[in-house]
Order: C-alpha cells, then sequence, then structure tokens
C-alpha cells in the first residue's frame, strides 16, 4: 500500500484541477451554467468580479489547471506542475482562509495533498533541490 500511496495522491491531486479547470472552461465559453453567486460572502463577491472583470485571468488559470491536472494525472513532468501548481493552492487556501471559510476544509486537504507529493513522495528530490543553494 505505501508504494501505491503517491499514484493515489497523485491522480486525485490531478483530477481535483484537472476537473475544475475544465468545468471553468465551460462556464467560460457558457457551456455550463455559472455557480451561484447569492451564497457568497459580499468580499467574496467582489473578488470574484474583479477576477472575472480583468477578463484574461479567469481563462487563463482554468487553462492552468487542465493542463497541469492532466501532467499531474498522467504523471509526465510532475514536479515542474507542482511547482506552477504551488500558487494557485496557496491562493485557494488564503481565499478561503479570508473570504469563504466554508471551504476552508477543501483547501486544507489540497494543502496538504501538495506538501505530501512536494516533499514527501518519489518526486521530492527535484523538489527539494530547487531549495539547495549552489
Amino acid at each position: 500500500m505505501k508504494a501505491k500511496t503517491p499514484v493515489i495522491v497523485r491522480v486525485l491531486f490531478g483530477l481535483i484541477f484537472f476537473a475544475s479547470g475544465i468545468a471553468g472552461l465551460l462556464q467560460q465559453m457558457q457551456l455550463m451554467p455559472p455557480p451561484p453567486m447569492d451564497g457568497m460572502s459580499p468580499a467574496m463577491l467582489t473578488y470574484f468580479q474583479g477576477l472575472v472583470a480583468s477578463v484574461y485571468f479567469m481563462p487563463f488559470l482554468k487553462i492552468v489547471e487542465t493542463v497541469f491536472g492532466l501532467l499531474i494525472i498522467m504523471g509526465w513532468f510532475v514536479p515542474l506542475s507542482l511547482v506552477i501548481l504551488a500558487p494557485v493552492v496557496l491562493n485557494i487556501f488564503l481565499v478561503h482562509a479570508f473570504l469563504a471559510p466554508s471551504g476552508l476544509p477543501v483547501a486544507v486537504i489540497l494543502g496538504l495533498m501538495m506538501i505530501y507529493l512536494s516533499f514527501f513522495s518519489p518526486y521530492s528530490p527535484k523538489i527539494k533541490a530547487l531549495f539547495t543553494k549552489k
């Protein structure tokens, strides 16, 4: 089981980002209804409206989530994908910590998966090499 744990965590982590990216892209193309806004706090609504108003950011974010989620699922370029998705995971955590606390458990789980894959899995030597002085 210990040998399968990194694969299970990697695939689940990748699926979360891949599914979120695809859903967001379908919403951008108006092929899927957007999430309801009535349950959002005023601060979260303002934040979300600001991201949408920038025009480019949400499609860019959803493309990044889709592409790098798929790479993680497939097991290709996993260390690179983890580095690219690290600021996304951090932002998800901070948004839920400050603007939408109801989503904090999911954000914590994502963060723990990121930490496990980055520092306690077979991918950790390449990630840890980024933190060594040369």
